[in-house]
């Protein structure tokens, strides 16, 4: 097939396409929580956003004190692994969708256009309103070439792939080389004004803040273009080769993903950790997408020895079926007890170590398990999922 907007022809079913595949949901719920696992640092550390360019956050492994073991040991786990973990699941759903289409005969990319444009208008005010930091943008944009070059051979997109991999390892070498050199000795401190702004300012006052703003806030999907299109294709080959699957094949590609990530990907993640900030960026955007392949096979492993589903298989399942929805509410959970539009208590417990910051997450993850869970008891999809089939039915 050699053109964007033909027919897709018919493909023969088999049953991981006719039917949901548990693991995934479980993944996702996995995911989304575990994107907050290093966000909450975000939110809670000071000048928030604005705070992790000026080096508030480094990601540093430290064993100097506990507190500095346990701040580090949740960017050892968490930076950049469920983001990538998330991409390479949003790859999934587009191969599913693909597939769909082809089954029925429908033209390809042909509505998911509109998808995928509505997702980078939710990215938009997600960005603008709640968070700087926003996921859902850059996943539009790469969604709509990815979705295009889903309709080109597969020789072609496995060449993309591995060429999309090689460009975005030269680039971070070159970032990664120039904040060696870079060494700014002033990095961590972050200035009073934005501190002030997000401890005292005013909800207008932050949004005007991220849109005067908006061009160093929005560099990171800029700068990671070419991992979203590998991690894309990544996770559409997955899917394909049956990595998701119930069956002998999935647990046993698994079992493969399982050894290889965490065997390479957990020592190589703790030296860049121990290599300080001027690793920062090789830590989440080099080491951390081969961590997120030992996750899909930690979780699949656990996920098969699961013979009936608890609270927390079923709440990670439900947050998974709910991922969108998730992902927005549990920023806006943050930001309400963070800021000082809110609670205020980035600031008021500033000064008492991690472990406030830990509770916090663990108790937003609860939330959400527990609130998406009775949420579909009701409804068959989660509010902002529902929101945007509404609006694409229009």
């Amino acid at each position: 097939m050699t053109h964007t907007d033909a027919r897709a022809p018919r493909a023969p079913e088999t049953p991981a396409t006719r039917r949901r595949l548990p693991l995934l949901d479980v993944l996702r719920g996995v995911a989304i929580l575990g994107t907050l696992m290093t966000n909450i640092w975000i939110f809670t550390g000071p000048g928030a956003e604005w705070g992790v360019l000026e080096g508030s956050a480094s990601g540093e492994l430290s064993f100097g004190s506990v507190p500095d073991a346990v701040e580090g040991t949740f960017s050892v786990l968490g930076n950049g692994k469920f983001l990538s973990l998330l991409t390479i699941l949003f790859g999934v759903g587009l191969a599913i969708q693909y597939g769909s289409a082809e089954r029925r005969g429908q033209p390809w990319p042909g509505r998911y256009r509109w998808r995928a444009l509505f997702l980078f208008g939710e990215g938009t005010v997600h960005f603008v309103l709640v968070f700087a930091w926003d996921v859902l943008m850059g996943y539009a944009v790469t969604a709509l070439f990815v979705a295009w070059l889903l309709t080109r051979s597969r020789r072609a997109q496995r060449r993309v792939m591995w060429w999309a991999a090689g460009l975005h390892l030269a680039l971070l070498g070159l970032l990664t080389a120039a904040l060696v050199l870079a060494g700014d000795e002033d990095a961590g401190t972050v200035s009073p004004e934005v501190v002030d702004l997000y401890a005292h300012g005013d909800y207008l006052d932050q949004i005007a803040f991220r849109l005067q703003n908006a061009i160093a806030l929005r560099m990171e999907p800029v700068l990671t273009f070419f991992l979203l299109v590998f991690l894309f294709l990544l996770g559409v080959r997955l899917f394909r080769a049956g990595v998701f699957g119930a069956d002998e094949t999935g647990r046993r590609l698994r079992s493969r993903l399982l050894w290889w990530g965490l065997g390479l990907g957990l020592p190589l993640n703790v030296a860049a950790a121990l290599g300080g900030p001027d690793l920062f960026a090789l830590a989440r955007y080099g080491t951390a997408p081969l961590l997120a392949l030992g996750y899909i096979g930690l979780v699949g492993a656990l996920v098969d020895r699961v013979r009936r589903p608890g609270p927390l298989m079923t709440g990670l399942t439900s947050v998974g079926r709910t991922a969108l929805s998730g992902y927005v509410f549990q920023n806006v959970l943050c930001v309400l007890v963070s800021y000082g539009i809110g609670l205020g208590l980035a600031e008021r417990l500033g000064d008492t170590g991690p472990w406030w910051v830990v509770g916090l997450w663990a108790v937003v993850c609860a939330v959400l398990m527990v609130g998406s869970t009775l949420w579909l008891r009701r409804f068959t999809a989660g509010p902002l999922e529902a929101v945007q089939k509404w609006a694409l039915r229009r």
